[in-house]
């Protein structure tokens, strides 16, 4: 385990073997509906050669290249589960990172609890359950049917995710939660039918992504539903994060589970002084005065002494460094 301390960002010109991109490309993709699910939009970046410049998305916007050829062969690939409520553009700024590393990045929206949903299920299990269906069609779609699915290595893959997207990554590497130990803590905010279903429901297995090579797992929701036994079968690498004091349903608890039941050690990090929405990258203007007048300005704010911007920067490169020596310096 690692308590971290905010520290000088490492020079991406450290990493010997890196050879960067001129910026990241930008494309926004949709997967086709088939017996598995919806359609399901995602944004993809891509090394490629170009200036960038600002594209916007929504409430936020990316620096990138948008639509540029993409630039390399045998790339990995990383693919993106965020939080409820979140979006694929939540993390851009990550993306654009691993892009200039030489990685193709894919940030889905869930269709049941995205922000970008017009129609969302947030309270119902299918919206935990159907998240790993969802991030295993778009891998199936990058590798086959995306336009530059041929440079791609297929053999390099791996996943990060963010609360709900860190229980979505779990199961992708093949954890699989007791979800009648949710019974002793049972949600009680409004709409919430997870206790109501796991009683009434036989809830069937998750199915794990055998192509995942590699996990980043951020604040993961429904840790603490994951026992030894239900860890048992993972044996890719882990990147675990936790916050100091959890919030919005999180718990400190629930990475300290994950971190103790993995069956080989992961390279785990408790951030100091964070709260469970101090993952999310620092918010534009624009997005920090629409939650505030929403009613949910804790998106945005953080505990005193707690610098989100300085915090992202060491935490973006320490993702990149982790994936590159587990997807890229492998065979080195």
């Amino acid at each position: 385990m690692k308590i971290l301390k905010l520290a000088a960002v490492l020079p991406i010109a450290a990493f010997s073997t890196f050879q960067p991109a001129h910026a990241a490309g930008l494309t926004f993709i949709e997967v086709p509906s088939n017996d598995r699910g919806p359609v399901l939009t995602a944004t993809v970046w891509y090394p490629c050669v170009g200036k960038p410049a600002r594209v916007e998305m929504g409430f936020d916007y990316s620096t990138a290249v948008q639509d540029c050829p993409l630039a390399g062969e045998q790339l990995p690939l990383i693919v993106i589960s965020h939080g409820v409520g979140g979006w694929s553009g939540n993390y851009h700024a990550l993306a654009e990172m691993l892009a200039d590393g030489g990685f193709v990045v894919a940030a889905i929206n869930h269709p049941r609890d995205s922000g970008a949903s017009k129609t969302r299920y947030p309270n119902d299990i299918a919206s935990m359950t159907q998240r790993p269906v969802d991030m295993t069609r778009l891998v199936d779609f990058m590798l086959d049917r995306w336009s530059n699915a041929s440079q791609i290595d297929t053999a390099r893959i791996g996943v990060f995710g963010f609360s709900r997207g860190g229980f979505t990554g779990l199961a992708m590497i093949g954890g699989n939660p007791d979800w009648k130990l949710l019974l002793d803590n049972c949600p009680t905010y409004p709409g919430n039918r997870f206790c109501e279903q796991i009683r009434s429901t036989a809830i069937a297995p998750l199915v794990g992504d055998p192509r995942i090579k590699a996990a980043v797992l951020v604040d993961p929701a429904g840790g603490s539903l994951f026992t030894a036994e239900g860890l048992g079968k993972v044996t890719v690498p882990v990147q675990l994060w936790a916050s100091e004091y959890g919030g919005d349903g999180l718990s400190p608890k629930d990475a300290a589970t994950v971190a103790h039941n993995l069956p080989a050690k992961p390279d785990y990090r408790i951030v100091p002084n964070s709260g469970h929405f101090s993952f999310l990258p620092p918010c534009s203007q624009e997005f920090a005065k629409l939650v505030a007048n929403s009613g949910e300005p804790e998106l945005c704010t953080d505990r005193t002494g707690f610098d989100r911007v300085a915090f992202h920067k060491q935490f973006n490169a320490d993702i990149l460094a982790f994936f590159r020596k587990n997807l890229i310096e492998t065979d080195q």
